[in-house]
């Protein structure tokens, strides 16, 4: 039994969906972020940085395991699904990983906070992140045209990529002219262990549509920055 530590975050929904996908026995412990949570002591012993998600391999002799990559890569080498054995195609795995670590979720990030989350609208900040989340897609979209999914294969660094690309409208970024990308999202999102990991903890869409949902989860957000 693994226990999962987390919350409605694209950062959260890349451990449930691997849970899902792996069918993996697991309990739900939410994080309640806008409460701080994540920074008491009890849950700094599971993960000293103070963010979600995090897990708990109680078959492991209580094994923590903190930052959501190194989650995604420990299931799936628990597990044997999701990542090759040889040695190319694990590696392709983890370069497409390592890409929407150190790419695509930093940048779309920064791109909610100037975007949605700080009161005051820094014009050149946002221009700056939302461009290079869309210079990010176009690298995605090259990619998927010349393959089905990231690696190849249907692998951890899809589910990765897809928690956070998906919720490309919070960030004011669009996907027009990108048809690859549009392709490969609806067809992860279409899969029934990805529906079941992103309504954990609790189903909450980022709605842009919907001014006092928007609201309050840019109210939260400011509540975790501030």
């Amino acid at each position: 039994m693994i226990d999962l530590y987390t919350s409605a975050t694209p950062n959260g929904w890349k451990a449930s969906i691997a849970l899902e996908e792996m069918k993996l026995p697991y309990e739900v412990h939410p994080i309640q972020l806008s409460k701080l949570e994540q920074k008491e002591d009890w849950f700094l012993k599971i993960n000293p940085n103070g963010r979600i998600p995090a897990i708990v391999d109680r078959d492991e002799d209580n094994f923590a395991v903190f930052e959501s990559g190194a989650i995604l890569v420990y299931l799936a080498e628990k597990t044997g699904l999701f990542m090759p054995s040889d040695l190319k195609g694990r590696s392709l795995v983890m370069q497409w990983l390592m890409f929407q670590m150190g790419g695509v979720g930093p940048m779309m990030g920064q791109a909610n906070v100037f975007f949605r989350y700080f009161p005051e609208k820094i014009q050149p900040a946002i221009d700056r992140y939302q461009r290079e989340s869309r210079r990010l897609f176009e690298v995605l979209e090259h990619r998927l045209g010349e393959a089905e999914y990231l690696a190849g294969d249907y692998s951890i660094a899809d589910m990765a990529t897809w928690s956070w690309v998906h919720t490309h409208e919070w960030s004011g970024v669009g996907i027009d002219g990108l048809p690859n990308l549009k392709r490969w999202l609806d067809a992860i999102g279409a899969r029934p262990a990805v529906q079941k990991g992103r309504a954990i903890p609790e189903p909450r869409d980022l709605n842009i549509k919907d001014e006092k949902q928007a609201n309050e989860t840019v109210k939260r957000a400011r509540t975790i920055l501030s």
